[in-house]
């Protein structure tokens, strides 16, 4: 059984291994041993010890965080943990860190690996499967199978390219660092305030090896469960079009209250297994499976003034409030008049879900003579699916006035009833479906020798295999003119109404803590189960047909090899190395509007099939020098050349469309990879007590920076309430509802340079009695030499976190804050964000040596994510989480 005994300020420094599995322990020969058997440590402080050790002894500027024991990360998700990285950020949009952000950088430039390869990942939200990105998604990764993450600033030539912000390695517990046998159970309740549900989470650890230590097996399983509500209030872009003098003055074009309800149920697990029949031979076999489900409805009732007849008709804007170049308030009046609409209500439920595999081999000898060989062979693919999307779409024509001078939207309106759905017209439906599939084939081999030869210490060398494809599958409805025969007879073989979805209307509460007087709080809410019955069961002959615009593949070979020396001398070691790769570059999509051979036409238009090919090599250098100036302090300094190869959807031959909006996004293969030029110091004083004080100084010369360009092109839509502002009847059709329509299209190109150079402190030492602290702090100042935003790059970010830790107690109060950022551009104008912090919180209180009971708090302060269109007088979005709260109880043995 293990033992647990309590840390006291005066106890010394103890002895650390990065591989420490449960526990450290103190030499009972030496002073702080006067018990006569070892002191074991659990819990925050040695997980705190185990990433100090990390850091001292690695061969570049690296962070760490261990696990607190076996089975228990500090947070209920990877992205959370990585928080208390100095550097490191993420975003809660749906309450949880799906995606970090490195060093000033967007998440799609940070390599996640795990046990040194990267893990398939698709999204489980519908508009990034469409994106297709390179972004790990963390939400697919229960942070129960993690028992260390590192996190490397400075590259070194044996760990894979593809980071220019960094790359986090995460680690699985293996069988034989850990005692014979050891097992970890944890039963919990998770409270999620919006949605007032109580949900079930389980997960477990069993790890048993033999009595010689030859043989060993870890299986680890987890099951989660959580209600999620959001309230939102949402301005969905600005369009100087709508300005109706003409003068090109920002206007809203969207205002809506969104409701977004979901079930989120995480299940995954992970086997282990190790064979060592020799001290100098081991074969290993890793497996992972994660599955996340994710269904979810969105309601969103609008105010449309993009499509209330503003500037193409007798639609007027009076009692105009303007700041800068954007109307910030006003009347629209003449909507019914001017055959426009005043109000929309969208209605998406969604059956979606990310599912990620994962099987490798590996094996590593070493001989007497100093030679150790190793190599790993896998496999991994992942799912990222919406299965159906039922969809439903309602219209009003009232005149409306909206106010976004507030500390939220507000929007009234005439002669309309939100609540009452006999004011609103059945206008559309739809059931689309999108598949996300991601797969590589992988293959390493690496060898390193031992050599004498001055400050020469060892040689190493490998090369690597990759084949990775991407396919992304968009499969849509028309129901003829997209919506007519449902409409007319798909409501009990009736014509269908706004009231045929039956339903209820807003909770009691919604928007609490964001609507201020005047703001839309109060609307009916169709109900999803009766929208999915309705449409699921319309005729066969309203099978999904391609929407080609949406339906691109990627296939990328890569062929790399290094060489690295590992050197030492007098109080100073480092190494130096080279990495090759070269990348073979498959991209297929389909090009709307153009002819030629293999042309394929269908209700959403002609489109031409497009394959392009490219292929390029990197040769990426890298130096890491460590100094010890004392027993005690540090100093690493490190250059190296780095590329991340651009998103899959930036590659793809393009172009998708979003008709409400009149937007769309576009892709290219001649897109280079982002490639970037860095250098490194770090300061570090290593204090007794496991207390660590440093300072690091980087600075990222990014040569090429992928940047986005809106551009205006014309493509063909079927509507029958088209923007004749920006509309035309197609030219010679019959169909009286086919327009030729004038979209903004943000097109992913290369572009300038940039440069990104910051500052990183930390402070982590244990204080008086128990208490301890534990914070960072990081400065970021990146730019382009176009003037774009960088996406992801906050300019200041800190973690400060208190703990106090006994015999019997462990606690810990964190408080996590980033600056305000840019995301991407959405609907063809900016989309930001404003600074936003969370305070969390974590109890552990031991009943016995075996049994523990835990308490978790995220976001206790209730903060809100507010969103803007590049200035804070053009609100974008404002999303409240809430806060929610895990209790249960752990076992281990």
């Amino acid at each position: 059984m293990r033992k647990s005994v309590a840390w006291v300020l005066g106890v010394s420094t103890f002895a650390l291994s990065a591989g420490a599995a449960l526990a450290q322990e103190v030499d009972p020969a030496s002073p702080e041993g006067t018990t006569g058997e070892p002191i074991i440590v659990t819990g925050i402080r040695a997980s705190l010890a185990d990433a100090v050790a990390t850091k001292r002894n690695a061969g570049a500027i690296v962070d760490a965080i261990a696990a607190e024991d076996i089975g228990k990360f500090p947070d209920r998700n990877v992205a959370e943990s990585l928080q208390r990285v100095p550097g490191v950020v993420t975003n809660r949009e749906y309450g949880e860190g799906e995606r970090v952000s490195l060093r000033g950088l967007a998440p799609n430039q940070t390599r996640t690996l795990v046990n040194g390869h990267g893990v398939a990942t698709a999204d489980w939200f519908i508009l990034d499967q469409q994106t297709a990105t390179r972004n790990f998604n963390y939400l697919v990764l229960p942070s129960d199978v993690v028992g260390e993450v590192q996190v490397f600033k400075s590259p070194t030539a044996d760990i894979e390219e593809g980071g220019i912000g960094g790359t986090i390695k995460l680690l699985t517990r293996r069988p034989l660092d850990l005692d014979p046998f050891v097992a970890a159970l944890s039963v919990e309740g998770a409270y999620t305030e919006k949605a007032d549900s109580l949900d079930p989470q389980i997960s477990g650890v069993l790890s048993w090896s033999n009595e010689a230590g030859t043989f060993g097996i870890l299986a680890a399983g987890v099951f989660q469960q959580r209600d999620v509500r959001r309230d939102g209030v949402e301005v969905l872009g600005y369009d100087p079009g709508l300005d109706p003098t003409g003068e090109g003055r920002q206007v809203p074009v969207l205002i809506g209250s969104a409701l977004f309800l979901q079930k989120r149920e995480r299940l995954g697990g992970n086997i282990e297994i190790q064979f060592r029949p020799s001290d100098n031979l081991e074969f290993g076999i890793s497996g992972l499976w994660t599955r996340f489900n994710a269904n979810n409805t969105n309601y969103n009732f609008l105010a449309w003034p993009s499509r209330s007849g503003l500037g193409g008709g007798t639609t007027e804007l009076t009692d105009e409030t303007v700041i800068g170049d954007t109307i910030v308030a006003g009347t629209i009046s003449n909507v019914a008049a001017a055959g426009g609409f005043g109000q929309v209500y969208d209605i998406i439920d969604r059956e979606a879900y990310a599912e990620s595999r994962y099987i490798a081999g590996n094996f590593s000898y070493e001989t007497d003579g100093g030679l150790t060989l190793s190599g790993q062979l896998g496999y991994t693919d992942a799912d990222g699916d919406t299965v159906r999307q039922p969809f439903v779409e309602f219209l009003g024509s009232s005149d409306f006035s909206y106010d976004l001078t507030g500390d939220a939207p507000t929007v009234s309106f005439d002669s309309v009833d939100p609540t009452n759905p006999d004011d609103f017209a059945f206008e559309f439906a739809s059931n689309h479906s999108i598949g996300n599939d991601d797969s590589e084939f992988f293959a390493y081999l690496d060898a390193e020798q031992e050599v004498a030869l001055g400050v020469l210490e060892a040689i190493k060398v490998g090369v690597k295999y990759t084949d990775h494809s991407r396919k992304t599958d968009f499969q849509a409805t028309t129901y003829g003119d997209f919506f007519v025969p449902f409409r007319d007879t798909g409501c009990n073989g009736g014509v269908c109404t706004a009231a045929s979805f039956g339903g209820g209307l807003t909770p009691d509460d919604y928007l609490d803590n964001i609507a201020i007087s005047g703001t839309l709080t109060d609307y009916f809410l169709p109900d999803p189960a009766r929208i999915r019955d309705l449409i699921g069961s319309f005729p066969a002959s309203t099978d999904r047909i391609p929407l080609y615009s949406d339906i691109f593949s990627v296939d990328e070979k890569t062929y790399g090899g290094y060489v690295m020396g590992r050197f030492a001398g007098e109080g100073w070691r480092g190494n130096l190395g080279v990495r090759v790769v070269r990348t073979d570059q498959v991209s297929r999509g389909y090009v709307q509007g153009a002819e030629g051979p293999g042309q394929v036409s269908n209700a959403f238009g002609d489109f031409l099939p497009v394959t392009e090919e490219r292929s390029y090599t990197d040769i990426l250098p890298s130096l890491n020098v460590t100094f010890d100036l004392t027993d005690d302090l540090v100093l690493r300094a490190a250059a190296a050349r780095t590329i991340t190869r651009p998103d899959y959807t930036d590659i793809a031959p393009r172009v998708a469309l979003n008709p409400g909006a009149l937007t769309g996004s576009g892709g290219s293969a001649d897109v280079q990879p982002y490639r970037a030029n860095q250098f490194d110091l770090s300061l570090e004083y290593y204090a007794p007590n496991n207390a660590l004080f440093a300072i690091a100084l980087y600075y990222k010369d990014v040569q090429n920076f992928v940047t986005d360009r809106i551009v205006n092109e014309v493509f063909s839509v079927e509507t029958s309430a088209p923007d004749l502002t920006r509309c035309v009847s197609t030219p010679g059709s019959t169909n009286p509802d086919l327009y030729d329509c004038e979209f903004a299209i943000n097109r992913r190109t290369n572009g300038g340079t940039a440069e990104v150079k910051g500052i990183e402190l930390i402070a982590q030492t244990p204080l008086f009695g128990n208490f301890g602290i534990n914070a960072n702090y990081s400065f970021s100042d990146a730019k382009t030499d176009s003037g774009d935003p960088i996406p992801g790059n906050s300019k200041h970010a800190f973690q400060v976190g208190g703990y106090y830790e006994d015999e019997r107690l462990s606690a810990r109060l964190t408080y996590n804050w980033r600056d305000d950022f840019f995301i991407t551009f959405d609907r063809a104008s900016p989309l930001n964000q404003k600074g936003f912090g969370s305070l969390d919180a974590s109890l552990d209180f031991r009943l016995t040596d075996w049994a523990s009971l835990t308490f978790d708090a995220v976001n206790l302060t209730n903060e809100k994510i507010r969103q803007f269109a590049g200035e804070s007088f053009r609100p974008r979005a404002i999303y409240d989480n809430g806060r929610y709260f895990f209790f249960g109880a752990r076992f281990e043995y």
